[in-house]
């Protein structure tokens, strides 16, 4: 009886079927936010180094442990809570009510052409306009109060947002209009549905941007006539020469700048597949 033997040949790979990919190691992975972490190590470093051997005068660069055992101090005593909340205060309306402004507005403008022909000339004009250059007018009409730094912060706000928010109802699919249309959406229903969502994407960096010109407002407001507030703490502060104060203030503005902004950017992240693509 014969034995009919067959030979197995090796399977070679189809170049057309997908490979998975290796996994990523944790420097891989975590590669951004390690050398951020190692850049500011090494500055903070240096620079507590450079004071501790007197390479620089501590009076006018402070130094890292000097600047948090200040800080600590601020908050163990409550000294900047008052400070704290006039500022945060003032954010929280002044940047509100940009967005409740800016958001409608610009979705008006962006879909009705004469709206957007009439307001336009004053809304470039007062985009172009810095905001520092009004504050004599701001304190005259509202005086020294926080209704001034509620203004400048709305002023440095608005505009951004405006702005983007005209542009992301601008970039609309107009298939997306005919296919409501033919379904006989009315102008609300085209709002709600195809104007807003959008315009989401650019509405969203146009808040990044927003809250970079509130913040600012929020430190020459209160610098330039305010009792209390950040910007009202880092200019008595810097008038005395208390350098570690000043750069509380500082940190306090940066830190809550820059959780914000990456608030909104994992926010943004969410919606960038609603953003138009260039020639799409």
């Amino acid at each position: 009886m014969d034995v009919v033997t067959t030979e197995t040949e090796p399977r070679t790979l189809d170049a057309s079927e997908p490979r998975l990919a290796p996994p990523k190691s944790f420097w891989e992975r975590n590669e951004h936010a390690l050398l951020g972490a190692l850049a500011m190590t090494i500055f903070l470093l240096f620079w507590e180094a450079a004071v501790a051997f007197e390479w620089v005068n501590a009076l006018f660069t402070s130094s890292p442990s000097r600047i948090v055992t200040t800080g600590h101090g601020m908050f163990a005593d409550g000294s900047i809570w008052p400070h704290l909340k006039v500022s945060g205060y003032e954010f929280a309306v002044g940047f509100g009510m940009a967005i409740v402004t800016g958001v409608p507005l610009g979705i008006l403008m962006g879909w009705y052409g004469r709206l957007n022909a009439i307001l336009d000339p004053f809304v470039s004009a007062l985009y172009a306009t810095p905001r520092i250059a009004l504050l004599p007018l701001i304190m005259i009409w509202f005086g020294i109060g926080l209704e001034s730094k509620i203004a400048i912060v709305f002023l440095g706000a608005v505009f951004p947002i405006l702005v983007n928010t005209i542009t992301g109802v601008r970039t609309i699919n107009a298939d997306f209009v005919k296919v409501a249309r033919s379904f006989g959406a009315s102008d609300r229903q085209l709002f709600m549905t195809v104007a807003l969502p959008s315009s989401v994407p650019l509405l969203l960096s146009g808040l990044r941007l927003g809250l970079g010109h509130a913040l600012i407002g929020i430190v020459v407001g209160e610098m330039y006539g305010a009792t209390h507030g950040i910007g009202h703490l880092i200019a008595v502060s810097g008038a005395r020469f208390q350098t570690d104060a000043v750069m509380v203030g500082i940190i306090i503005i940066a830190s809550t700048g820059v959780a914000m902004t990456e608030l909104l950017r994992l926010i943004e992240k969410r919606f960038e597949c609603w953003r138009p693509t260039v020639g799409g």
